[in-house]
């Protein structure tokens, strides 16, 4: 079992960038794909990015490559999310996920993950 626990969220001017923060209790954390999540009032919920368990491999969505950054800590039992020249569209609530079944072909499926946090909202003003 693990549970996930998002902090770091707020409002930003666009342009800005926000740094989102994701604690994981239990001693497996390194074991799970970590991945960020967002979902803007009206939209299904939308990958963000993904990272294995050892933090070599990374995946971003096209919308936010080169201007997001995640990491992990395993440590720390904690998951980054480095947001950076945040546009208006960026708005919604980030979730962290936890998927226990390991690297994928696919990792932008929100049913693969098997633990999920509460969210943090991002709001980004023009």
């Amino acid at each position: 079992q693990v549970q996930l626990v998002e902090s770091g969220g707020g409002l930003v001017q666009a342009g800005g960038s926000l740094r989102l923060s994701c604690a994981a209790s239990g001693r497996t954390f390194s074991r799970y794909v970590m991945a960020w999540f967002r979902q803007a009032p009206g939209k299904e919920r939308e990958f963000v990015a993904a990272i294995s368990w050892s933090g070599v491999s990374t995946d971003y969505a096209d919308s936010v490559k080169g201007r997001f950054t995640i990491s992990r800590d395993n440590a720390k039992n904690t998951v980054y999310l480095q947001m950076n020249s945040l546009k208006p569209e960026d708005t919604a609530v980030y979730y962290c996920a936890a998927d226990q079944a390991g690297w994928s072909s696919r990792r932008d499926i929100v049913y693969d993950y098997d633990y999920w946090g509460q969210g943090t909202q991002v709001t980004v003003s023009s």
